[in-house]
């Protein structure tokens, strides 16, 4: 047995036997932009550590960019950059794309393409896995091909491999996890300075957290596609986004932040994914979690996940959630486990593609506690009813508050119920929308704690 000692100088060079270094290996990157930057950071940064690892150098042949003139804050060489994309995918040498171009159905094309063509691909795009994940893990197995996305989730937060390798072992039966930094931000700044959503949405766009339309952050529309990817790996069954029930936090106000804190919570935007039984449901939606829960001081724009497994309990997984080098960290992992697969002739054995048929729970199955801020008419009785109301539909109440507000003219009930169907849920304010005592029904929130 011989073991050769090498020490790396560049692609090229000699080992101190005198025999040239192993064939690098070269990746194609589709993107320069905040994470693209960070990889080839990184990449070129941590040869030495790199190239240690896999055996071989690392080598970033081909850049596709939209604009090859345009001034950069790093440093690359211009003959490695292109506008098409094609380029980078069609190029014989290339081992291994790497995507963080962002975009959907274009950038489907290119992934399916280059896996036709037998190539390995790494990608940050959550919009892309969660709604054509299925398809290109299908397709990956189909030429033997490793198709990692730890980056599309939870940014520098290894939560995509602890799911499909710490746990191999576990049954997961919940997921629940902050995944989206802008509205932890934008909740945290309410929470702790008793901002308004407005003001603190202004201030998040200024810092660059926010996008100018930021839609698809505050309606909860990016922590469902990363719910849905978490869904079909922890519970190995096929999570489709229209499965995600969603709300966002535009309609979260101060004074919600305020009676929450009061009662000992804080708010949260949280992805929950539950199973039981062989039934799943998922939901991205603001929730009142229980200020001792560790998943309540997670605070600005850090992320946190969350998982019960039946045989490990209680994990979380904490850290920065987004950023140029937390996620081009992960991306750069990924590639790290392309190369020793490759090296190991195991490349495209790792996929979970999903194999468990998926059962969704109907409303009456779903359970969880709730708070309920009703504006009503100041007058006797009132409680009451409500209360008759909430027993017709076999609600049990862990506390009722009423109490007047300077502010408004009618009086506040506070409610807080015990673990109650959706269904009855759904019954109880139904029926709420009827009686005329309520002037309105200002609030309903999840609970968890």
């Amino acid at each position: 047995m011989y073991v050769w000692l090498k020490s790396y100088r560049g692609e090229g060079e000699k080992d101190i036997g005198g025999r040239s270094l192993v064939k690098p290996v070269k990746v194609g990157l589709l993107g320069l932009g905040t994470v693209g930057t960070g990889v080839v950071r990184i990449v070129e940064g941590n040869q030495e550590d790199l190239s240690s690892q896999v055996g071989s150098p690392i080598v970033i042949e081909k850049i596709a960019v939209k604009n090859t003139e345009k001034d950069r804050v790093i440093a690359v060489d211009r003959a490695k950059l292109t506008e098409d994309p094609w380029e980078v995918i069609r190029h014989p040498d290339i081992d291994v794309i790497v995507e963080v171009m962002g975009g959907i159905d274009q950038t489907k094309e290119y992934i399916l393409e280059a896996l036709e063509r037998g190539k390995h691909i790494v990608t940050a795009n959550k919009d892309l896995m969660a709604l054509h994940g299925s398809e290109i893990l299908a397709k990956a197995q189909e030429k033997q091909c490793d198709v990692f996305y730890e980056a599309s989730v939870a940014g520098g937060i290894p939560i995509i491999r602890t799911l499909i390798e710490g746990f191999s072992s576990d049954r997961i039966t919940r997921i629940m996890g902050i995944v989206n930094g802008t509205t932890n931000f934008i909740l945290t700044k309410m929470s702790q300075e008793g901002a308004s959503y407005e003001e603190v949405l202004a201030e998040a766009q200024a810092l660059g957290y926010a996008e100018t339309d930021p839609t698809s952050d505050v309606e909860g529309l990016d922590a469902a596609r990363k719910m849905a990817i978490l869904g079909t790996l922890g519970f190995r069954t096929n999570v489709e986004l229209k499965d995600v029930t969603v709300k966002g936090i535009t309609s979260v106000t101060r004074e919600d932040i305020t009676y929450a804190k009061r009662l000992g919570y804080e708010m949260k935007l949280l992805g929950i994914a539950d199973r039981r039984d062989d039934e799943i449901t998922i939901s991205v939606q603001p929730t009142m979690v229980r200020q001792n829960h560790p998943i309540a001081s997670v605070n600005g724009v850090f992320n946190a996940v969350y998982v019960h497994g039946e045989a490990v309990g209680e994990t979380m997984f904490y850290g920065a959630g987004a950023g140029e080098l937390p996620t081009a960290t992960s991306v750069v992992a990924d590639i790290v486990a392309v190369i020793k697969n490759l090296k190991l002739g195991v490349n495209g054995l790792k996929a979970i593609v999903p194999y468990k048929q998926k059962r969704l729970q109907s409303d009456e199955h779903i359970m969880s506690k709730n708070f309920i801020l009703l504006h009503v008419d100041d007058k006797a009785g009132v409680l009451a009813q409500i209360t008759q109301i909430f027993a017709e539909y076999e609600v049990s109440l862990a506390s009722v508050v009423q109490q007047p507000n300077e502010h408004n003219p009618d009086a506040e009930i506070i409610i807080v119920t015990h673990n109650a169907s959706k269904a009855s849920m759904d019954k109880v304010l139904k029926h709420f929308e009827s009686l005329a005592v309520i002037r309105r029904i200002k609030s309903v929130y999840r609970v968890e704690g």
